[in-house]
């Protein structure tokens, strides 16, 4: 951690322990601890910002670079799937029997 061994550390935390006191140490250190969260937790906000921003940006290059094949793609993604269509052999019904015209002969019969 920054270089610092065990045996630095215990020198740091004895002069601390020194100049502050022992009953104000917890405290600053409650509080350092507090304030590396906050830096953490803005630092993981900014980072993913970061990581998104050049998410969106290698998309736009690569359209940019591939106009026709990036617009295929959208285009496939707007269609709706193949398995949701319905069977075109369901669809097909028997054709309806066209009637058949009225000839002379019938309309004597009746």
């Amino acid at each position: 951690m920054f270089g610092i061994g065990m045996p630095e550390m215990l020198v740091i935390l004895g002069v601390a322990l020194i100049v502050i006191g022992p009953s104000k140490l917890p405290e600053i250190a409650k509080s350092l601890g507090k304030g590396y969260a906050e830096f953490s937790r803005s630092f993981r906000s900014v980072r993913s910002n970061f990581d998104n921003m050049t998410s969106e940006f290698e998309e736009e290059r690569r359209m940019l670079q591939d106009p026709i094949e990036s617009m295929g793609s959208i285009i496939e993604d707007s269609l709706p799937d193949e398995s949701s269509l319905p069977d075109e052999s369901s669809n097909k019904s028997k054709p309806e029997p066209t009637p058949e015209p009225d000839t002379p002969s019938d309309h004597a019969q009746s």
